[in-house]
């Protein structure tokens, strides 16, 4: 046992060797603390003349945060409604949004069932009538207990997104008398017409072709 002791004590020098606060202590300025070391006094540098942050190149404001410049939602997104935005809507809706919103956009995804709050389902006469500019933002910056998605979904993404969920809104009200009539007869021959969900959004899509 007496042996022990040194060791112990020798173990505990060497620990104490290592407590060290050099980053922690480094030589730095911190926030708008002053500095002798630039002219104007101001450890904070002023931004690089012709440069833009990450985060803040905005050339089309309405593009970028769905409002207008007075501050009002666009009421119609800025890319042409076709079968490829559709599409591309659709496949990012299903990765991000349907685990809670469910692919017919009713508000029952799989995480719902699980226990998580229901969210409103896009087909209440409210979220009929947002414009897409509010979809948009929503998917931007969130919106209760969704978080923003921003940094996972590109703009032109979340455009195609509010894109498909009118054409979801469209499919759970839509008759046949919606459809043009050079595709009535192919949405009569696969059923589709009177079909329920993504079924019938499939159909609402390709009518647009």
């Amino acid at each position: 046992m007496p042996t022990s002791v040194p060791l112990i004590a020798l173990l505990a020098v060497l620990g104490l060797g290592a407590c060290r606060q050099d980053m922690h202590d480094q030589p730095k300025y911190k926030t708008l603390r002053s500095s002798p070391f630039f002219d104007d006094g101001r450890t904070s540098r002023p931004r690089i003349e012709g440069t833009v942050a990450r985060g803040e190149l905005d050339p089309n404001v309405e593009r970028h945060t769905g409002r207008t410049a007075a501050g009002s939602y666009v009421v119609a997104g800025p890319l042409p409604v076709t079968t490829d935005v559709l599409r591309r809507g659709q496949d990012r809706y299903d990765i991000f949004c349907s685990v809670c919103h469910d692919r017919a956009g009713t508000g029952r995804g799989m995480i719902v069932q699980r226990g998580f709050r229901q969210p409103e389902s896009f087909h209440t006469d409210r979220l009929r009538q947002a414009p897409d500019g509010s979809v948009f933002e929503i998917i931007t910056q969130g919106f209760g207990l969704m978080p923003s998605y921003a940094a996972q979904i590109a703009v032109e993404d979340r455009w195609a997104i509010a894109s498909y969920v009118r054409a979801l809104q469209l499919s759970q009200r839509a008759t046949l008398a919606d459809v043009p009539a050079d595709a009535r007869a192919e949405l009569e021959a696969r059923g589709t017409a009177t079909g329920q969900g993504t079924q019938r959004t499939q159909g609402t899509i390709e009518a647009t072709e």
